[in-house]
């Protein structure tokens, strides 16, 4: 296979926030994803699903606590790291089972380590770094998506706890999870009052079921279904009615890490789009040859040297403790439209080839067309930089 020219593989001189000691990290994660994660992807593409023990080697490797304090079996990292981690898991071959896994480390864990009691971090946090429990970030309703303040799922108070019934839809991990970190209604008031967030285990009284998607198919994305759903007074997360708080407190990381990925992403398909047109004749030599492929690929590395300057600057202000809100935002919304558009961009090279599951594009294209909506719709996003401008 016609090896990659440089600078487009091979190490490369470590940009802030990432240090020496990061990139070496880099190397040894994705020798991981590449050795341990890849060979099985599109076998688990094909069924849907991928095991439960795909977590119990990554707790197994310290990478499902990378950011966390030692004290609860997390590695100390910090943010950086699991920032390396992020972006190399997109060399899996599966943005299901990246989503899967994200899910789990950048979205259902953190707000109980920022926001828990010492019992629930013990009770949750400790098994989540392990392994050996699964969780998802239950927000999103039929009704409620990019509204928040429109969730209906309610938590009434009973003797010694809350009661919940309700329904979520679009939650990652919704089958496997073991504890759903979960968005209710805890009193009668509209907006965004009354709102607050339980930990509530897989039980009986839980009614969980596999969506058909049109990409991340790995990934157990999930409609919830709560019927009375007992939930102990020790697992409300956070002050009670305070809850919008919670969901406002990790959209940034989870924005930037949306961005780590798609950036990561895009530069899978970039380097797999610039081998095959190297091997690929067509009228005697390689259809990289062509001027007009030359050139679709410089517009193509060009979009992706942008998005990570964009996503590396938004993760530096982020660490340093910055309001990084509108940066975060610009790198969340340029990068998700432009990992569909680059994977798209490289299907269109591979020709008909592209659109074959052989080669893998199309696969990525599908896993990319999520991100414009997930974690904020570009329209969201819009409209989070247009206030910021004061208007």
């Amino acid at each position: 296979m016609t090896a990659v020219p440089a600078p487009f593989s091979g190490p490369r001189r470590p940009l802030p926030p990432f240090t020496e000691e990061h990139e070496e990290f880099r190397a040894v994660v994705r020798r991981y994803v590449e050795r341990e994660l890849y060979p099985h992807a599109a076998e688990w593409e094909a069924a849907r699903w991928f095991p439960n023990d795909v977590f119990d080697g990554l707790a197994a490797q310290g990478y499902l606590g990378l950011k966390y304090p030692e004290q609860y079996g997390g590695q100390g990292g910090g943010y950086v790291a699991d920032a390396v981690f992020t972006e190399e898991l997109a060399r899996c071959g599966s943005g299901g089972l990246a989503a899967g896994i994200g899910a789990h480390i950048g979205i259902a864990t953190p707000p109980i380590w920022k926001f828990g009691t010492e019992d629930q971090k013990q009770r949750y946090l400790v098994p989540a770094i392990k392994g050996e429990k699964i969780g998802a970030l239950a927000i999103t309703e039929p009704d409620a998506g990019s509204d928040v303040a429109a969730i209906r799922t309610g938590a009434e108070r009973v003797d010694g706890g809350f009661l919940v019934r309700g329904a979520k839809t679009f939650i990652t991990n919704g089958v496997r999870a073991d504890f759903y970190v979960t968005a209710v209604k805890t009193t009668a008031e509209g907006g965004h009052r009354g709102l607050s967030f339980l930990i509530v285990d897989q039980q009986d009284t839980i009614n969980a079921s596999k969506l058909e998607k049109m990409g991340w198919h790995a990934s157990d994305t999930g409609d919830i279904a709560f019927e009375d759903a007992w939930v102990p007074e020790e697992n409300l997360l956070g002050a009670e009615h305070q809850g919008f708080y919670l969901i406002m407190a990790n959209f940034q990381w989870e924005r930037l890490l949306m961005a780590l990925g798609a950036v990561g992403g895009m530069q899978v398909v970039f380097e797999r789009t610039l081998r095959y047109v190297s091997e690929r004749h067509a009228f005697g030599r390689p259809i990289g040859k062509f001027q007009a492929t030359r050139h679709r690929l410089a517009e193509i590395a060009t979009r992706i040297e942008v998005a990570r300057a964009m996503t590396y600057d938004a993760l530096r202000r982020f660490v340093a403790g910055e309001d990084a809100l509108r940066e975060v935002t610009m790198a969340k919304l340029f990068t998700q439209r432009g990992a569909f558009e680059t994977a798209d961009a490289c299907l269109q090279l591979h020709g008909g080839a592209g659109y074959m599951r052989e080669y893998e594009i199309e696969r990525a294209a599908r896993d990319a067309r999520l991100g414009p909506i997930g974690g904020g719709t570009d329209e969201i996003m819009k409209e989070i930089l247009g206030k910021s401008f004061g208007l």
